[in-house]
């Protein structure tokens, strides 16, 4: 039996490294999706990686350094040599791969309602939280979520905890801001509401 698990990450480079631990571990790219918030433009249409917002790509400047980071971000192969930038419904503009984003969108293209929530609810995540899932997303989160055999849920679990968002004690935080609940027809979070998330978590650069 296969289950979904999926978490939330402030910073791109936490779900990054998420993904790269999970194939890492025997877990096939075909089975992992990741979704990143690019309302601020951090991955240009030309595949350029910019998370400090300098101008420069960010693989070029780890290699000058001589730096693994560099490598990490842009050689990666498997999923992440897949992104590509979408607009989903509900999140706006998205830097995203895998089978996440193909479903969100063949629902969206097929006119059928629910967008990221409706994949992820029918990939077996629980009503509660897949709303809070795609929140995250539109509010500057990157969400990486697997299909994973039920035997083995625990271990992979415990790679995704790394770094990952408590997600309970961040929808409360919302709701105390006056959040209600995740709207699919809500505007889409600007670049300025997004960094304005950002360091309200302490989130830092991407």
């Amino acid at each position: 039996m296969t289950v979904t698990i999926s978490r939330l990450y402030d910073n791109y480079s936490d779900a990054q490294r998420a993904v790269t631990n999970l194939e890492a571990a025997g877990l096939p790219h075909s089975d992992l999706s990741i979704v990143a918030n690019n309302s601020d433009n951090w991955y240009s249409s030309d595949k350029k990686i910019d998370r400090d917002r300098d101008g420069v790509d960010d693989r070029a400047e780890g290699a000058a350094k001589g730096a693994g980071v560099g490598a990490g971000l842009g050689g990666a192969a498997g999923l992440l040599a897949g992104l590509g930038l979408l607009a989903i419904p509900g999140l706006g503009p998205v830097v995203a791969a895998g089978w996440l984003a193909s479903t969100a969108l063949g629902a969206a293209a097929g006119g059928a309602t629910g967008g990221v929530v409706g994949a992820l609810t029918q990939a077996g995540v629980s009503e509660e939280e897949a709303p809070l899932y795609a929140e995250g997303v539109r509010r500057g989160g990157t969400m990486v979520s697997a299909r994973v055999p039920d035997g083995d849920r625990a271990r992979y679990e415990a790679i995704l905890d790394q770094s990952a968002v408590n997600l309970r004690d961040r929808s409360a935080a919302w709701q105390k801001s006056g959040w209600k609940s995740y709207d699919p027809a809500a505007q889409p979070y600007g670049a300025d509401e997004v960094r304005r998330e950002r360091q309200l978590y302490g989130a830092g650069v991407r």
